[in-house]
C-alpha cells in the first residue's frame, strides 16, 4: 500500500500530465467552429466550379502526341520548363534558364492532368457538401477515362515526364507532375461511399494508384525524386502518401512518416522555419510557399491519433508549426518579404495556401484563417493553378 506521500506525489504526476495533454491539444470546439467557417467560405466557389465541371468532357493523355515523345500514346509526355535552345547551338541540346519558363515546350498532358485534377477534386467538395449524386457520376466519366478505358487510360509510369530536347528522354524530376493526382485519389475516396461507385469499378481505380506507387518506389527515377534535396522530395513524399491511404498501403504509409521526421524537416527547414534551398531558387517567394504547403499535406495525411506530425518537433525545435509561424506574415503581408522577388509571377502570390487552413483548423489560429478567407480561393494563372495541387481544401477536412 502507498505511503501518503507517495499518493500525493503520484497524484500531482497525473495532474501535471492531464494539464500538459490539455494544453498541447488544440481546443476541439474552437477547431470544429473554423472548419465549419472554412467550409462556409468555400460553398459558393464549389459549386459554381462545379457548374463548369458538370459540362467538362474527358481530356486524358491520348487526346493529344507531341513527336518528340520517346512514349506510346497511353504514356504521360512532359518537358522541362526552364530548358530553351542553345542561341550558339540552335540544333543542339538545350540548355536551362532556371525560372524562366519556355512557352514552346510540349505541356498539353500536364495541363490534361491539372484540368482532370480540377474537375474530380471540385466535383467531390460538391458532392461533399450536398450529397447530390450527379457530382458522383460525373467524376466517375473522367476516372473510368483516366484510369480504366482500354483506348484511353494512362500508363501508371512516368517515364517520360521532363523530358529535355537532345538530353533526356525523361527524367525523375518530372515525378512532380503527378502532385495533381492527389485531388483525384482524394476525391476517390470522398466519393466512394456514393451510389455511382461500384465496389468493382473503385477496385479498378485503386489497383491502378497501387501499380503507380510500386513504379514510384522501385523505379530508378523514383528513387532518385524521393532523395532530391528540396521541394522535390518533399513532394514525392506528399503525392506517396496519398496514393499510400487510398489504397490501404500501411507499409508506405509508416516509411513516409518516419521519412518526415528524419529527412525532410531536419534537413530542409531551418531552425527559424525558412526553407533554405528554396529560398536560393530564382522563384523564392513561390517555392517557399509551394513546400510548406506539400509539407503541411504530408503531416495532414499522415497524422494518426498516436502519430500526429503536426504536433512532432526536431530536438532543435523545427515543426509544422515553426514554417507556419514563418511564412505566415509574409502571407498576411508579401510587402515585407525580405529577399529577392520571384523572376515570374510575382505579382499572382499569394492565393489562399491549404497549409493556412489546415494549419488555423488544426492550431485554432483565428488569424490564419481570416488570412486565408480574403486571399483567392479560385485563381485562374496557369501557373499559379499547377503550384496549388491542393484547390479544394475541404474534401480533406476531417
Amino acid at each position: 500500500m502507498k505511503s501518503k506521500p507517495l499518493r500525493r506525489i503520484t497524484a500531482l504526476l497525473l495532474a501535471l500530465l492531464v494539464s500538459a495533454a490539455s494544453w498541447s491539444s488544440p481546443p476541439v470546439q474552437a477547431s470544429k467552429k473554423l472548419r465549419k467557417q472554412a467550409t462556409q467560405t468555400l460553398r459558393r466557389t464549389v459549386l459554381a466550379q462545379a457548374a463548369w465541371a458538370l459540362r467538362q468532357a474527358p481530356v486524358t493523355v491520348t487526346s493529344s502526341t507531341c513527336p518528340r515523345s520517346a512514349g506510346g500514346p497511353h504514356d504521360f509526355f512532359s518537358e522541362g520548363d526552364y530548358w530553351w535552345p542553345d542561341p550558339q547551338h540552335p540544333t543542339g541540346p538545350y540548355v536551362q534558364r532556371d525560372g524562366l519558363t519556355n512557352p514552346a515546350n510540349f505541356v498539353d498532358h500536364r495541363l490534361a492532368m491539372i484540368r482532370f485534377s480540377r474537375i474530380v477534386g471540385v466535383l467531390a467538395a460538391a458532392y461533399q457538401l450536398t450529397g447530390d449524386e450527379q457530382y458522383a457520376r460525373h467524376a466517375l466519366l473522367h476516372l473510368r477515362a483516366w484510369f480504366i478505358d482500354p483506348a484511353t487510360y494512362m500508363t501508371p509510369a512516368l517515364l517520360y515526364a521532363q523530358a529535355i530536347q537532345g538530353r533526356f528522354t525523361g527524367r525523375g524530376i518530372g515525378i512532380i507532375d503527378t502532385i495533381q493526382l492527389m485531388e483525384v485519389a482524394q476525391g476517390i475516396w470522398v466519393l466512394q461511399g456514393s451510389r455511382a461507385f461500384t465496389a468493382p469499378e473503385t477496385a479498378r481505380l485503386k489497383d491502378w494508384f497501387a501499380r503507380y506507387l510500386t513504379w514510384l518506389t522501385t523505379h530508378p527515377y523514383g528513387r532518385d525524386e524521393m532523395n532530391a534535396s528540396n521541394n522535390h522530395g518533399t513532394c514525392w513524399v506528399m503525392q506517396v502518401a496519398a496514393f499510400a491511404r487510398l489504397t490501404a498501403n500501411d507499409t508506405l504509409l509508416s516509411f513516409c512518416r518516419e521519412r518526415y521526421k528524419t529527412v525532410l524537416l531536419p534537413t530542409q527547414m531551418a531552425p527559424n522555419g525558412s526553407f533554405p534551398q528554396e529560398l536560393k531558387r530564382t522563384k523564392p517567394y513561390g517555392y517557399s510557399l509551394f513546400n510548406l504547403d506539400a509539407m503541411t499535406m504530408i503531416c495532414h495525411i499522415l497524422s494518426t491519433k498516436t502519430d500526429d506530425l503536426y504536433a512532432y518537433q526536431t530536438p532543435d525545435g523545427r515543426s509544422i508549426r515553426k514554417g507556419l509561424e514563418y511564412l505566415y506574415p509574409y502571407v498576411a503581408d508579401k510587402s515585407a518579404w525580405p529577399f529577392a522577388h520571384d523572376v515570374m509571377y510575382w505579382d499572382n502570390w499569394p492565393v489562399a495556401p491549404p497549409a493556412l487552413v489546415l494549419g488555423a483548423i488544426r492550431f485554432s489560429n483565428k488569424d490564419w484563417l481570416t488570412t486565408w478567407q480574403r486571399l483567392e480561393h479560385a485563381p485562374e494563372v496557369p501557373e499559379v493553378i499547377r503550384n496549388l495541387p491542393v484547390r479544394n481544401p475541404s474534401i480533406w477536412f476531417e
